[in-house]
């Protein structure tokens, strides 16, 4: 028999802006939020239209996961019902070619240079990628979605000591269409 198990919903939303801006957040977490640690991963995203699925090894601490979201970044609200699953580092690579020999529409490769904090309950992830450019992605995660407008609301207060613009769903829109488009023309080719 499967145990049933809670619920996990993400509630994110991200902000992007400049190596300045990143570098005086990075200064500023350091001395004012619980720093979490590096958190560097090599991330496998296979695209479906409004969900992905994505195999993860975390570079920093030794990990690895499968995870599977039920929505994607400007395709509907800022909450993700995600399933996660936990994996052998050693078998990232298999779990990589498992999932590239199902139908999804694609499959692009993202190195994310991560740092993780707590500030006033937000779990933020400063970040930079090459598709991303210096973004900053806050979370908190929630079990039942009557709390999400609570979480939103503790997010866009923090955005906002923290002096960055909250992305709307059309610019996240905007910005993973467009690197739908340069994921197509083999722009991000390793």
């Amino acid at each position: 028999m499967v145990k049933q198990t809670t619920k996990q919903i993400e509630v994110e939303m991200r902000a992007i802006f400049d190596k300045t801006k990143h570098d005086e957040l990075k200064e500023f977490l350091d001395a004012n939020s619980k720093d979490l640690g590096e958190d560097n991963k090599d991330v496998y995203f296979f695209l479906l239209p409004n969900k992905f699925a994505k195999v993860t090894k975390n570079v920093s601490r030794k990990s690895a996961k499968m995870t599977l979201k039920l929505n994607r970044p400007g395709r509907g609200s800022s909450d993700f019902e995600e399933i996660e699953y936990p994996i052998d580092p050693v078998y990232f690579d298999k779990a990589v070619k498992l999932l590239s020999n199902l139908p999804f529409d694609e499959r692009q490769n993202s190195y994310q240079e991560r740092h993780n904090y707590l500030y006033k309950g937000v779990e933020l992830a400063l970040k930079y990628t090459r598709t991303w450019g210096y973004h900053l992605e806050l979370e908190i995660l929630i079990n039942n979605s009557s709390e999400q407008s609570r979480a939103e609301e503790k997010i866009k207060q923090v955005a906002k000591d923290l002096g960055v613009h909250i992305l709307s769903e059309e610019e996240l829109d905007e910005i993973t269409k467009r690197i739908d488009e340069e994921y197509r023309q083999g722009k991000h080719k390793k």
